[in-house]
């Protein structure tokens, strides 16, 4: 049983960095490039995407680091499914409400979307966890 929840948890984890270092590194600067408009336009139908599958994942993590650790895993196990499943509250808290906007048909202003579509600094933050929880089991 342990062997398995430690599998499934190092699986989420590397699952759930390699998308958000692929959202960094490839897909936002290709839509940068494109324009803002263009980048705002295709934000939606990506990110929802995005939603279901890192939330997914971060549950997944979070979940089978706890049952790894109630099998008899060290309490790293226990730390790192922690500090991934705390992507969920950073997420809801902190990323949302910038989303919501990015989301919203009713923009006036280019510019308020352009400054919050641009702006990278609170993602990068959120993805950094997963990738050393993630490089921390990897025999």
């Amino acid at each position: 049983m342990r062997q398995i929840a430690e599998f499934i948890s190092v699986l989420a984890r590397a699952l759930f960095a390699g998308a958000a270092v692929y959202i960094n590194l490839v897909e936002h600067p290709a839509r940068m490039e494109c324009g803002v408009e263009i980048a705002a336009t295709e934000f939606a139908p990506s990110y929802h995407r995005a939603t279901i599958m890192q939330a997914s994942l971060a549950a997944v993590g979070l979940v089978s680091s706890i049952a790894a650790w109630l099998s008899g895993a060290t309490f790293w196990w226990l730390i790192a499914g922690l500090l991934l499943g705390s992507v969920i509250p950073f997420t809801l808290i902190v990323i949302l409400p910038t989303n919501k906007q990015l989301l919203s048909p009713f923009w006036t202003d280019d510019q308020p979307k352009r400054s919050s579509y641009s702006h990278g600094g609170a993602s990068c933050s959120r993805e950094k966890r997963p990738q050393w929880c993630g490089a921390r089991f990897i025999p």
